[in-house]
């Protein structure tokens, strides 16, 4: 797992992140929330507070402990321009995670989230040991389609009202990108019924 920032591009970092990020990470989703309506979920007012961050970061960080989800930030200094995320990691023969991210509005169109998920990718193989990441884009999300295809991801199908996003079930893309073809380690225990 990352544990040390990693230098991404133009001096912003990926970091794990942690509880006392809340502030910052409300501020750039506050910045942002316009931007990505179309590709969010409905979200409560109280998520773009301080307050509410916090008690998000405190049950997402509970999560890599259990090996379920690793939360990433990118940093500038103190400010927060974005996030990733590798959820439902399943071992065993599977070895698979789901990716997801966004990027301030202030930051996008620049090559930071390319370069973020090549970093992600990279920490999911060398680090977690992942077979795949897959990931999922509304239909319209032609930006992070094109982010999806720099990194080497193919698209694998349509999956009919996948996700409940902004305010209707949504169909999205799917993509996955294969990182290696060992075998599994000998050992290694599935989770989440894998």
């Amino acid at each position: 797992m990352i544990s040390e920032p990693r230098p991404v591009v133009d001096g912003i970092v990926l970091r794990p992140a942690v509880v006392s990020d809340a502030g910052a990470l409300a501020a750039a989703l506050v910045r942002s929330r316009a931007y990505m309506r179309p590709w969010e979920p409905d979200r409560p007012d109280a998520f773009y507070t301080a307050e509410g961050q916090a008690a998000r970061l405190a049950e997402r960080l509970a999560e890599p402990a259990a090996g379920r989800v690793v939360p990433w930030l990118l940093a500038d200094g103190d400010e927060i321009v974005g996030g990733l995320t590798l959820s439902n990691i399943a071992l065993g023969p599977f070895r698979s995670a789901n990716l997801g991210y966004w990027i301030d509005v202030t930051r996008t169109g620049r090559g930071l989230a390319t370069a973020a998920v090549e970093e992600v990718c990279r920490a999911a193989r060398d680090d977690l040991g992942l077979h795949r990441p897959e990931a999922g884009t509304v239909l319209a999300n032609a930006a992070s389609q094109r982010v999806l295809v720099k990194c080497g991801f193919e698209e694998i199908g349509i999956a009919p009202s996948y996700l409940h996003i902004n305010g209707e079930w949504r169909d999205h893309k799917l993509f996955q990108r294969v990182l290696h073809n060992q075998a599994p380690t000998q050992g290694a225990t599935g989770r989440a019924g894998h």
